[in-house]
């Protein structure tokens, strides 16, 4: 009897493990689900910053704009006194409207500043939304631009704050000490009438 040998062929597919993987290597089926769970996060993180940036921008025009009315319409006398200071937290609210949520927590500070013969500003009144007093009097005042220090003239600063909270606040990739931010505006006028702009109660 006579034996053949045969040659042995080795199969080149792959066995086992390699071959569920190569067909899933060679499956382009699912590839516009998973291109767009790719990008949708980025365009949707987009979407919230542009809406975040256009809410807070408007906001803080509202704030420039309240800080400079406020200061604008108390230079046009030439005495207040503390109710007249405190209809101007309800100037600014209807400024602020529709942005009631912001505007119930304005902070309002106006302050009466001197600048006495050698051009320093320093404080003569001064006045908080609360009726308090936030400068003690003869404090001298920084921050006044220097084309507004001229000598034995009266200036009125008006300061204005408010908290903006973020509409769109995500847990778990914004902090929350991020939330809420402060948007604020300092504004000096000087007076219209006479020669000061004198509040009689609040010294």
């Amino acid at each position: 009897m006579t034996w053949e040998r045969h040659p042995i062929v080795r199969s080149s597919r792959p066995k086992g493990i390699l071959l569920p993987l190569r067909r899933l290597m060679a499956d382009r089926r699912g590839i516009g689900g998973v291109e767009f769970a790719i990008i949708a996060p980025i365009l949707i993180a987009l979407y919230i910053t542009c809406f975040e940036l256009t809410i807070g921008f408007s906001v803080s025009k509202r704030v420039t704009r309240s800080a400079g009315t406020v200061a604008d319409l108390v230079t046009q006398r030439s005495e207040v006194d503390k109710a007249f200071l405190k209809t101007m937290v309800d100037v600014s609210k209807a400024i602020f409207v529709p942005y009631n949520s912001s505007s119930a927590n304005i902070s309002l500070k106006l302050t009466g500043i001197l600048v006495d013969p050698t051009g320093t500003p320093k404080v003569v009144w001064s006045w908080d939304q609360s009726n308090g007093k936030p400068y003690a009097v003869g404090t001298t005042v920084t921050g006044v631009p220097t084309e507004m220090k001229t000598a034995d003239t009266f200036l009125v600063r008006s300061e204005l704050s408010v908290p903006h909270e973020l509409l769109m606040f995500l847990p778990g990739i914004v902090s929350p000490e991020t939330r809420s931010i402060t948007i604020g505006r300092t504004y000096f006028y000087r007076q219209r009438v006479g020669n000061s702009v004198l509040c009689k109660d609040c010294t």
